[in-house]
């Protein structure tokens, strides 16, 4: 049994910087019950993992709060309400004051959830049917919904998520916050906020993207002993970046020089939003670039040299100036403080027409999305929500509501690396594999944040890493760097 706290948005939490020994394998709901149902037919009975799901969940509830001795279960119709009467049952047995409030009519639980119910009334546990007067005391344990819920979260069920919202008391919640969507992480209309949330056989998706980051809570994963063949041999959606299985650049020898790592040339920069590129560049500098040149307006230079004195900078007022430049390089950054404006649209046609690995942002995808440019060969695409819903011409609410799909559709438009930023970024390759990020820190929600990692990206593509690889890689380093400034409040 493992355990991580995931970031928080709007910092209810802080994720600590300790080892992380969650799997990386990422599943979706139908692949979790896939695999419950392959644990049945290898002779494990539905209600012996149900039993140990509870008591999985029970040691992690009194783990969580040691002092407590007051439990309410709010219990839904399916096998989650199943898992949650038999935490009941663990509790009552403990000495503590259980009371399990049924939002779903106990007469509909079938198979299982049944049994449960049955073991919960035959130790004369109060069960009552929930109301919006039903008083909450002690921890809340969520055995609402479970993965299984596709739509928007319905009444009675949503007056009841709100009423466990509005409780103040600690929450537990079993398998995931009800109203949580596993396979997107998107927020089915309410959720849950849970303070703990305990999951079960695989990790599901949808725990580490999206509005994820919100409402789980502390994460605990229980594999319920499956046998980690079954497993091994299962289709997984994604993969979760860990340190233990990132990739890694080789190592430097001793009589290395700049000319092995690479030469990268950052355009952008328009008047008003030299900034950017320099941010960039910095970046790209200090991520093991061997060279780096910067292309801005003229305006710019004395500042970009002062900032960054490696730096190699040239005042550029047209495309044509660019032409010597790029026979030299060996990866292009395009796109921060780019503009849309004539001077930002040759410049990107030009970088448009180079044979060489690139990384486009900020500007760049606009103008990529007003399909005034194609993009080119061997590219990684960094874009944020709203960007990717103008690269796929759909609202930037379609994108959140579901970030993978929206990864995935944009990987394979443009035949690039995407990497879909915000809280659980995704980076997706047009082979069909999808990483996950759910490092970081609320503070990253700022400007600039995005041009940094186009250089990080920009100068590991120099260092000779493939594109999925230098995405995956650069994106996590973003994340962690960011948590740590964001913990010391640097």
């Amino acid at each position: 049994e493992v355990r991580i706290i995931l970031p928080d948005i709007g910092a209810r939490r802080r994720m600590p910087h300790t080892k992380d020994e969650l799997p990386d394998a990422l599943y979706s709901a139908a692949q979790v019950r896939a695999l419950d149902a392959s644990l049945i037919a290898a002779g494990t009975p539905g209600f012996e993992l149900m039993q140990r799901a509870a008591r999985a969940t029970w040691r992690a509830l009194v783990r969580q709060w040691p002092t407590a001795s007051e439990l309410s279960v709010l219990a839904g119709h399916g096998n989650n309400a199943g898992d949650g009467y038999l935490v009941a049952v663990l509790a009552r047995r403990a000495g503590w004051s259980v009371r399990v409030l049924a939002v779903g009519d106990p007469q509909r639980l079938q198979g299982d959830a049944a049994l449960a119910h049955a073991e919960a009334a035959s130790e004369k546990i109060l069960i009552d049917t929930w109301t919006a007067q039903s008083e909450l005391r002690g921890i809340v344990l969520d055995a609402l919904l479970g993965t299984g819920l596709t739509g928007d979260v319905r009444e009675p069920y949503r007056s009841a998520i709100h009423a466990i919202n509005a409780a103040g008391l600690p929450v537990v919640a079993v398998d995931i916050p009800s109203g949580l969507c596993t396979d997107t992480g998107r927020m089915l209309g309410d959720a849950v906020q849970a303070d703990l949330t305990v999951t079960f056989i695989g990790l599901k998706l949808g725990l580490f993207t999206g509005d994820a980051a919100d409402v789980v809570g502390e994460l605990v994963f229980n594999d319920l002993h499956a046998d980690p063949q079954l497993l091994e041999g299962a289709s997984t959606s994604a993969c979760r970046l860990s340190a233990s299985n990132l990739p890694h650049l080789a190592a430097r020898t001793p009589a290395s020089h700049k000319g092995r790592f690479g030469h990268v040339l950052l355009i952008g920069g328009d008047r008003g939003f030299g900034g950017a590129i320099l941010l960039s560049a910095q970046s790209a500098l200090r991520s093991g670039a061997g060279m780096v040149s910067v292309a801005t307006r003229s305006e710019h230079v004395p500042a970009a040299l002062a900032r960054i004195p490696e730096a190699m900078v040239l005042g550029t007022s047209s495309a044509n100036q660019l032409m010597g430049l790029l026979q030299k390089v060996s990866v292009l950054v395009v796109g921060p403080g780019l503009g849309q404006a004539a001077w930002g649209r040759s410049l990107l046609s030009a970088a448009a027409n180079a044979p060489l690995p690139q990384v486009w942002d900020a500007d760049a995808l606009n103008l990529l999305a007003e399909e005034r440019v194609v993009l080119p060969k061997d590219c990684v695409i960094t874009p944020h929500p709203g960007e990717a819903a103008r690269l796929l011409g759909i609202s930037t609410a379609q994108v959140q509501a579901d970030r993978p799909g929206a990864a995935h559709a944009l990987s394979k438009k443009y035949t690039a690396v995407v990497v879909l930023k915000g809280a659980g970024s995704l980076i997706a390759s047009p082979d069909g594999r999808l990483a996950v990020c759910h490092q970081g820190h609320p503070a990253m929600a700022t400007a600039g944040l995005g041009d940094v990692l186009a250089g990080l990206v920009g100068a590991l593509l120099a260092q000779g890493m493939a594109t999925f690889d230098a995405a995956c890689l650069a994106v996590w380093l973003h994340a962690n760097a960011g948590a740590q400034q964001g913990k010391f409040g640097r």
